[in-house]
């Protein structure tokens, strides 16, 4: 072979093992950025997958806690509407019961404290007193000094009281109305339960459910 072609020969060979050393840099380079891309690609995929599993935790737990929420305003609810049930058939029962008493022995004693409550409430010289037809007929000249002697042991005060020449009440209870109409204090039993509204309700709270109940 003439050295020409030995000279030629040998670049060429030299040519192809640069070409082959620079293909196998390629291709490690590539196969590098390949399984730096794919462990990339796997950690991104493990952080969207925890990300999603951490956000659909998050999701179900609220979920949850709203519907825990929902079911115990439903039940307070419903606790609070048994429990309001129960008081309204008490004060109920409660009316139902005074309307027996006034036939009863005592009951002159309770129809002076109410008389004299809203007299002094009433706070008039003179004075008209309204009941219903039961309790107007326990109402006489005795029962009216004695309870003119306590208000005024009781205020200092004298108060002229007469009984109303208007139709008697339909509810148990009385009404005192200033002699010049004005004015009125009405002591009926259900306005009598409704004044001292706050006062059962506590009573009957505290001693049923055992707490105080908060307005």
């Amino acid at each position: 072979m003439e050295p020409v072609d030995k000279e030629k020969a040998a670049l060429i060979s030299g040519i192809e093992a640069d070409a082959r050393a620079e293909e196998q840099k390629i291709i490690k380079e590539a196969e590098a950025q390949a399984a730096e891309k794919r462990e990339y690609s796997e950690k991104k995929i493990e952080s969207l997958l925890n990300e999603a599993h951490a956000k659909a935790k998050e999701q179900a737990e609220t979920a949850k806690n709203k519907i825990i929420s929902a079911a115990e305003r439903e039940v307070k609810r419903c606790s609070m509407r048994v429990q309001d049930s129960i008081v309204q058939d008490i004060m109920y029962r409660v009316e139902k019961k005074l309307g027996t008493m006034t036939g009863g022995e005592n009951y002159r004693s309770v129809l002076v404290n109410w008389i004299t409550e809203a007299a002094i409430g009433l706070g008039a010289e003179s004075a008209r007193i309204n009941a219903s037809k039961e309790e107007r007929a326990l109402i006489d000249d005795r029962m009216l000094s004695e309870i003119a002697r306590s208000i005024q042991k009781e205020t200092g005060r004298q108060i002229s009281m007469t009984l109303s020449d208007a139709n008697p009440l339909q509810s148990q209870g009385v009404v005192l109305t200033a002699a010049d109409g004005r004015t009125a204090f009405n002591n009926q039993v259900r306005t009598r339960m409704l004044r001292k509204q706050r006062e059962i309700r506590t009573l009957i709270y505290n001693t049923l459910f055992n707490y105080d109940q908060k307005e």
